[in-house]
């Protein structure tokens, strides 16, 4: 009995010497993370406010976009129909949310439609700004680079029906290759496309509303 007691200690104990092993294997193969650099959109350029208010509100909606965007990883085209991201270097949050960001940001800078709010709190608008968002990536031309944002906005009115829907989109020149330039450049563009999208809803908004008066 003794033998048997002590030949099932040992098996016992040569035993957990091989899961302790394996363990330890398995980990040395996981790959370690990668530190990665997190960057914000760049701040947006100053822009002065416009004098005559509108009397409408306005919600600004994430746009959609595909599971590609849809994500915190820097988008990269360096060839072809490759898409690819930045090594060690991400974004704050998914980039339909830094544009959806931006957007609502400029509108309050400029200051004509005074009722904002966006799709985290659902509150009820007169119009709603939406789409999707089809591009936010660098792309290699040759030796260039230049940063990409396409969307297809549509503004909508309270129903849900649509009252104007366009495409816009930016190429903003990159100095170099690096990240920091490459994220410059996404604040540049940004700033752009979102310039061009606030007159668009602000001149849409108001003919609409001149044409079918709301709360009145």
């Amino acid at each position: 009995m003794r033998l048997a007691s002590h030949s099932f200690t040992r098996l016992l104990l040569a035993s957990a010497l091989l899961s302790t092993a394996l363990s330890m294997t398995a980990c040395s193969i996981l790959p370690k993370q990668e530190p990665s650099d997190v960057y914000r959109l760049p701040t947006a350029a100053s822009i002065s406010k416009a004098a005559t208010p509108v009397p409408w509100s306005l919600r600004v909606a994430r746009p959609k976009s595909s599971e590609t965007l849809d994500s915190p990883r820097i988008a990269v085209i360096p060839q072809g129909d490759v898409i690819s991201s930045y090594k060690g270097a991400r974004w704050t949050d998914p980039a339909p949310v830094l544009l959806r960001n931006r957007l609502t940001d400029a509108f309050y800078r400029d200051g004509r439609v005074q009722s904002i709010s966006t799709d985290d709190s659902n509150l009820q608008a007169d119009f709603e700004l939406s789409g999707e968002l089809q591009a936010f990536q660098s792309e290699y031309r040759g030796a260039a680079i230049e940063v990409v944002i396409r969307l297809d906005a549509r503004l909508a009115d309270n129903d849900q029906r649509i009252v104007a829907s366009r495409r816009f989109e930016v190429r903003q020149p990159v100095a170099d290759k690096h990240v920091p330039a490459v994220v410059a450049g996404f604040g540049q563009a940004s700033d752009t496309l979102s310039a061009q999208v606030l007159q668009w809803t602000v001149e849409q908004g108001q003919k609409r509303y001149a044409a079918e008066p709301k709360n009145q």
